[in-house]
């Protein structure tokens, strides 16, 4: 069973906490996560990209010359592909880049993506994040910097914590992320992975205390 030490917002210990074998103690299955990220990222793509055909360029109604006579190559419009201004062969259009993953792929790839995390020991858990009711973007960058967080991390809040959403939107180097939001594609983006204790809870991905 992987343990985790627990931090205050200071840096200071304040117990651990036993991670689920099942979610954070597998062996992290490379070819899943590999899929599952490259379903989300192409899922991103807006696949509005497009060209038009020599059909819909406007224009090149009229012959440009005679067809024999004049020695050059036969010609029946200005707006075939070889023209200059003419319409597009074979170009991009429209699509749905989106592609089809089941969800017994998707957990996969998030439990071998958070195994891997724990694995390399880097997971941070912080007891509190000590913000009071007033948003501190400088209070949350001393938080991470006490917990020997370096490079970019992944915070994981709760959606009804706006305190801490305000605290941490403004670091370049922090990516926010709810509970359920949790996917692959960022835990691997990111150098470290950032609870505290409510929201491992609430991720249902922790047994044990202090």
């Amino acid at each position: 069973m992987v343990s985790v030490a627990v931090k205050t917002a200071a840096g200071k210990a304040s117990g651990s906490i036993d991670l689920d074998d099942s979610t954070f103690g597998i062996e992290p299955n490379i070819s899943v996560m590999h899929q599952v990220v490259t379903a989300q990222l192409a899922s991103r793509r807006a696949g509005t990209h497009s060209t038009k055909t020599r059909s819909e360029v406007r224009g090149g109604g009229a012959k440009p010359w005679k067809q024999k006579g004049t020695g050059r190559a036969r010609a029946g419009t200005t707006r075939a592909p070889q023209w200059v201004g003419g319409g597009i062969a074979h170009g991009p259009k429209p699509r749905d880049y989106s592609q089809r993953t089941n969800k017994k792929m998707i957990k996969l790839a998030l439990r071998s993506a958070l195994s891997d995390r724990a694995a390399e020991d880097k997971i941070v858990v912080i007891d509190g994040w000590g913000f009071g009711d007033k948003p501190s973007t400088k209070a949350a960058a001393a938080v991470l910097s006490a917990a020997g967080v370096e490079g970019k991390a992944l915070v994981v809040l709760d959606r009804e914590d706006t305190t801490a959403w305000m605290s941490f939107r403004n670091i370049s180097t922090v990516h926010s992320v709810a509970v359920d939001q949790l996917n692959t594609y960022d835990i691997l983006a990111a150098d470290y992975l950032v609870f505290n204790s409510q929201t491992l809870l609430d991720a249902g991905a922790a047994r044990g205390d202090k």
